[in-house]
């Protein structure tokens, strides 16, 4: 994409996002990567009048793998200082889970995330009915004591709410201390830290993230008073299992937040290879009617839990309930309050 184009799409999520004049953004970017993204947003931001700014951190030590909650301003108090005292940030390098980004939430500022490649950011802006789709089934979930998810593969799986919070993504910040990631569309919370109870078997063309793979084999995790203590299928059970080892601790097993994709945009296919555009997979988080549990840390929703060994799964073809009441059947969306209609 040319910077001119990649320019125009960032104007509209700032548009979205409320920057007007006399705002202060700073667009957070590391090493080498992502500088086109901060040129375009620099230039974006200009014409509304804000006051623009680029914190570029220092390329970032080998870790030989995806560290959630570890980022380079944990050396840096006064950039995060920095960071506190505008009105949003723009992070280019992923601060979520981490210590700092919680402080720079809690000072006010506005957080949104950007690491996924500009075509991906150009076929899913922000848009207006996302938005209040997104707000509208963020409020039922939160009145909610009970989701109860089943698939004709054999999940069925309870998890007691009575604990944290519920977080709404549709791909734009737009009030103070607020997070969110472009691209998105979905709405999660997170189970008891003792509640959550059954069995989830993640079938033949779920997706696992961060390891970018379709499922073919099915995986059977059984899971008792909110943790996993049993895993369960081929090959790809195998990788889970062996990638939740190589953190070697326990608090992996821990089970993360839970919800569902309701982005029209995003879609399901674009996995495979030679589809697969890069980033790290917010398309298939987002896809309409998926059905996403997680695993590991639960500090973004206020809890203890801050282990980096994280797991995303969405689900296909999966019912969810909240208290009792169909939200998905099948992986189709059929609450009217929150149905987006196909394009």
């Amino acid at each position: 994409m040319d910077q001119a184009s990649f320019t125009e799409i960032c104007l509209h999520q700032l548009k979205m996002s409320g920057v007007h004049e006399g705002e202060k953004v700073i667009v957070l970017t590391q090493g080498n990567e992502r500088i086109d993204y901060a040129d375009a947003f620099m230039a974006a931001g200009q014409r509304l009048g804000a006051s623009m700014y680029h914190m570029r951190l220092p390329s970032p030590l080998p870790t030989g793998g995806w560290n959630v909650g570890t980022t380079g301003l944990a050396s840096m108090p006064d950039a995060v200082e920095a960071l506190k005292n505008c009105d949003m940030l723009i992070d280019c390098i992923f601060l979520l889970f981490s210590p700092e980004q919680m402080a720079i939430q809690a000072a006010g500022t506005r957080i949104l995330t950007v690491v996924e490649p500009p075509e991906l950011l150009a076929r899913m802006p922000p848009n207006q009915e996302l938005k209040e789709k997104v707000e509208i089934a963020g409020e039922l979930l939160s009145k909610a004591k009970v989701i109860h998810i089943t698939s004709a593969h054999g999940t069925d799986v309870t998890y007691k709410l009575n604990t944290y919070p519920t977080v709404t993504e549709y791909a734009c910040t737009d009030e103070p201390g607020r997070w969110d990631h472009w691209p998105s569309g979905f709405v999660f919370t997170g189970g008891d830290d003792d509640g959550v109870d059954g069995t989830i078997v993640v079938a033949p063309g779920d997706i696992l993230l961060p390891q970018n793979i379709y499922v073919r084999e099915p995986i059977t995790y059984t899971i008792e008073k909110g943790w996993i203590t049993n895993i369960q299928g081929g090959l790809e059970a195998e990788i889970v299992k062996s990638y939740m080892a190589s953190f070697g601790d326990e608090r992996g097993f821990g089970m993360s937040h839970v919800g569902w994709g309701m982005n029209r945009d995003a879609k399901w296919h674009r996995m495979v290879p030679g589809e697969f555009p890069g980033g790290m997979g917010m398309e298939p988080r987002s896809f309409y009617g998926n059905v996403m549990f997680s695993t590991g840390p639960n500090n973004e929703l206020g809890g203890t839990n801050d282990t980096a060994c994280h797991l995303d799964i969405p689900m296909r073809n999966c019912s969810l309930f909240l208290d009792g009441n169909p939200v998905l059947i099948n992986g189709d969306i059929v609450d009217k309050d929150i149905a987006i209609q196909q394009k």
